[in-house]
């Protein structure tokens, strides 16, 4: 289960000019790198959600994109762009002497581990691939199945609002949040370290990257698809999904069909979060994954 405790290790980096700040977990040899969603989102939840891992011998590693949590929130937009945090993430890697870790990437953080991997190949060890997606105009499609399962009215309605921009109106913003409780996170109490997240979320870098909420993507991203790509992702990969996820089976399925070797896990009863909704489930087989590639002294999984 989720743990709440003072990093181990917190260290501020000074990356591309900006204060970048870091998290880690124990201090094994076998390094779990997390790259948590958002963007703009702080690393909280996912942090707070793997620190178990650290009890099992590995180290687990995370940080604060440039915009969200302790790290800087400068308001130049041309900062939030994928290469330039894929770039940050590399820095992040080098600046802590991380070698050559287990990338794990959940939601924009997996599209954040794509990039990445494709561009540094020589620095993982496996990835994991958690709630994401490599193709965003396939995710389009699939959003929009999920959308229409609201009924006709309510789906013109949320184009009226979208067409105008007034994604703040009470009813459009009604149907997002049943959205969220079907696709984001199913617990009909949501954990601490999600609202944390949620809490201190910088929606510039959200609005300009994807949008202004989960189910409509007009951000510089939209256009965004790795799959031509995935098969030159040559380490061990292992790709996990809710059934119920707003990035749904069918995305999922597509990177296992394209990423050679990959494995793909379901989880029947999640949504965007199986590490809180099904943990029972979602942490044995993460950490079977992990023992099977980096087993560590001590750990029965």
């Amino acid at each position: 289960m989720w743990q709440q405790r003072p990093a181990d290790e917190r260290i501020e980096l000074d990356i591309q000019g900006f204060k970048i700040v870091t998290y880690s977990y124990g201090r094994g040899d076998e390094v779990v790198f997390l790259l948590n969603g958002g963007p703009g989102l702080p690393c909280d939840y996912l942090r707070d959600a793997h620190i178990f891992l650290a009890d099992r011998g590995y180290r687990v590693v995370t940080f604060d994109q440039l915009g969200c949590g302790a790290s800087d929130r400068p308001s130049d937009p041309a900062l939030w762009d994928i290469g330039r945090y894929v770039a940050e993430t590399e820095a992040v890697r080098q600046a802590l002497g991380l070698g050559t870790v287990h990338l794990l990437g959940h939601s924009w953080g997996g599209w954040l581990a794509i990039d990445y991997a494709l561009t540094h190949p020589e620095a993982l060890k496996t990835l994991i691939l958690e709630d994401t997606v490599a193709d965003m105009p396939h995710l389009a499609q699939e959003l929009e199945r999920l959308r229409s399962a609201l009924g006709p009215e309510t789906v013109a309605m949320m184009l009226a609002h979208e067409a105008a921009g007034t994604y703040d109106h009470p009813e459009y913003l009604a149907a997002v949040t049943l959205l969220n409780y079907r696709h984001v996170c199913r617990l009909a109490q949501w954990p601490a370290p999600i609202l944390a997240s949620l809490n201190d979320w910088n929606m510039a870098p959200y609005m300009a990257m994807q949008g202004p909420n989960e189910f409509l993507y007009i951000g510089n991203l939209k256009d965004w698809n790795r799959v031509p790509d995935l098969h030159r992702i040559t380490v061990p990969t292992f790709i996990t999904v809710g059934r119920h996820d707003e990035l749904t089976p069918a995305c999922a399925r597509r990177m296992r069909e394209n990423i050679p070797g990959s494995e793909l896990v379901v989880f029947p009863n999640s949504s965007h979060m199986p590490f809180y909704e099904e943990p029972h489930l979602y942490e044995p087989a993460l950490l079977g994954f992990l023992a099977r590639h980096a087993p560590v002294p001590g750990n029965g999984a």
